[in-house]
């Protein structure tokens, strides 16, 4: 066990044998610390909540009251072997949020980008991969091997199928079961998730500029009604553009993917 002198432990909170407790961190009242997590610099959890399995926590990340951070995976073939959480700086998991380890089938590690916010109830299962900047809303479950870019935002009480990859900047409504990867900076909303247009907002709120955004808006025009399959028009639009974020959006519906595409409407 290593504890760092300026760490703060209430007398109520167990620290197992082996765990690292970095500078400034604190761990509040009845709250246990596995032996193999690592806390980083000025790490905070609060009161009843549990940090456990081979866990890193990135520094000034805060886990609150009764959240579970490493547990094993919902995955019947875990059997026990030796897997990862990593989560990055500055993420805020919020109360009752559950975060599994890998499983050695999808690759061992569970993965959470910096400055990312999980909401109360919200669920990252085995092996998801999730960027930088991405929020979860309240009760979102995300399934086992997702992978969320960057910028993502997953409205509150939404589901996001196994496998699934949901492209940097797209943004899921509320209440909406996500089956299919979503290109990068779509909208999907719609029980049954549909391609609803581009998270212009998002695009905006970000300061994108308006001649990127123009490009944006065309080639989701040119995806929609072009001829040829979708992935033809994609391919076509890769050889035509120089515009970056269109390439990014070509680029991701033309890699490997295990759950095909939501569509244009």
């Amino acid at each position: 066990m290593t504890i760092h002198p300026t760490a703060r432990i209430h007398p109520s909170a167990v620290i197992e044998d082996g765990a690292t407790i970095g500078a400034g961190a604190s761990v509040g009242p009845f709250s246990l610390i596995g032996p193999d997590v690592t806390l980083g610099e000025n790490v905070v959890v609060k009161s009843h909540a549990v940090v456990t399995g081979w866990t890193e926590i990135g520094d000034e990340t805060v886990i609150f009251p009764f959240a579970t951070v490493g547990e094993v995976p919902q995955d019947l073939k875990y059997k026990g072997e030796k897997t990862r959480l990593i989560v990055g700086k500055r993420c805020r998991i919020r109360e009752a949020a559950t975060l599994n380890l890998g499983t050695e089938g999808g690759g061992g590690i569970t993965r959470v980008g910096d400055d990312v916010l999980i909401m109360t109830g919200a669920h990252v299962g085995h092996d998801a991969r999730i960027g930088d900047r991405v929020i979860l809303v309240n009760h979102v479950a995300i399934a086992g091997h997702c992978v969320l870019g960057d910028d993502v935002i997953v409205g509150g009480l939404s589901g996001v199928h196994q496998w699934v990859r949901i492209g940097r900047g797209a943004i899921i409504g509320a209440v909406t079961m996500v089956t299919n990867d979503v290109i990068p900076y779509g909208l999907v909303q719609a029980p049954r998730g549909e391609l609803d247009g581009l998270n212009l907002v998002g695009l905006k709120r970000r300061g994108v500029e308006r001649a990127d955004i123009t490009a944006l808006r065309a080639a989701y025009q040119m995806l929609a009604q072009g001829e040829g399959t979708f992935l033809d028009r994609a391919r076509r639009l890769q050889e035509e553009t120089d515009s970056i974020h269109v390439r990014e959006m070509t680029e991701f519906i033309l890699a490997a993917s295990d759950r095909s595409f939501l569509t244009p409407k």
